[in-house]
């Protein structure tokens, strides 16, 4: 059996805080493209409401008035209804709640103001200026799908109704108890930290080789960011155990702090 590789992050994962990596599966181009139409169309409506609404109401105004009110029926449209929809639905526009898609961020995260309002500007020139041609092209040929708006605001569309499965948070070897309570643990870098809960939510399937060798060389890795080092004799799949779940376990406390600071800090006002 030919030794595993852990330590790489493909384009196609998003990682969560504890570098956990999500395969969320993408959208795919017809739904992107059946989402997108429902969303044309939901404009088109919007603007042909509003041109006949802002020319009756300028009806009796002068020239230049009617056509600020045009100008104005073109940005609330093509820019500010699908920006306002994206940012406060965290990534939905009304065609992507049809078909169970959202936006995210790169890394996973919900779209913020900023993200939706670059995805908008973008496509009003690859979906509307030039029919939507950009866009298509661009999201057949990228691995995720994505359109120029995309690449612009650094987001992804996935499917939104799909259950994640995540493997169970490796456990504290009794015997590295005291030894991580009172060890100096640095944050891993998200690749090494990702690589080293592969290895472990993997060990059964591993040949002792591959375990030895692997292990060895993420111990190694990961002993850069601990001190002291673990007793004399620990196995490197102990080691790395104990040090994942050492970091949970002070991450969870020092957000549960965190949370406490913020309630008594509310009860005061």
């Amino acid at each position: 059996m030919s030794t595993p590789e852990f330590a790489t992050l493909t384009t196609d994962d998003l990682v969560t805080g504890e570098a956990v990596a999500l395969d969320l599966p993408p959208a795919s181009l017809g739904s992107r493209i059946a989402s997108g139409l429902v969303d044309v169309t939901i404009t088109f409506a919007l603007l042909v409401a509003l041109v006949l609404g802002f020319a009756i109401a300028a009806l009796h105004t002068d020239e230049a008035l009617l056509e600020v009110a045009m100008l104005a029926a073109v940005i609330v449209s093509f820019l500010a209804f699908p920006t306002a929809i994206e940012t406060l639905t965290r990534g939905k526009s009304i065609g992507k709640l049809a078909f169970g898609l959202r936006a995210v961020r790169d890394d996973a995260g919900p779209i913020s103001f900023q993200h939706a309002f670059v995805r908008a500007l973008v496509g009003v020139v690859e979906i509307y200026m030039f029919f939507g041609s950009p866009a298509f092209f661009a999201a057949l040929l990228s691995p995720r799908g994505k359109r120029l708006g995309d690449y612009a605001a650094g987001t992804y569309v996935v499917r939104d109704r799909v259950r994640l499965r995540l493997a169970p948070p490796a456990r504290m070897p009794p015997q590295l108890a005291h030894w991580a309570a009172t060890a100096d643990l640095a944050s891993l870098p998200t690749g090494l930290a990702l690589a080293v809960r592969q290895f472990l939510g993997r060990l059964p399937q591993i040949d002792a080789a591959s375990r030895a060798a692997v292990g060895g060389r993420l111990a190694d890795a990961v002993s850069e960011y601990v001190a002291p080092a673990p007793p004399p004799g620990t196995p490197p799949e102990a080691f790395l155990a104990a040090v994942v779940a050492a970091r949970r376990e002070r991450d969870a406390a020092r957000l549960a702090r965190e949370a406490d600071l913020r309630r008594r800090l509310t009860a005061r006002r």
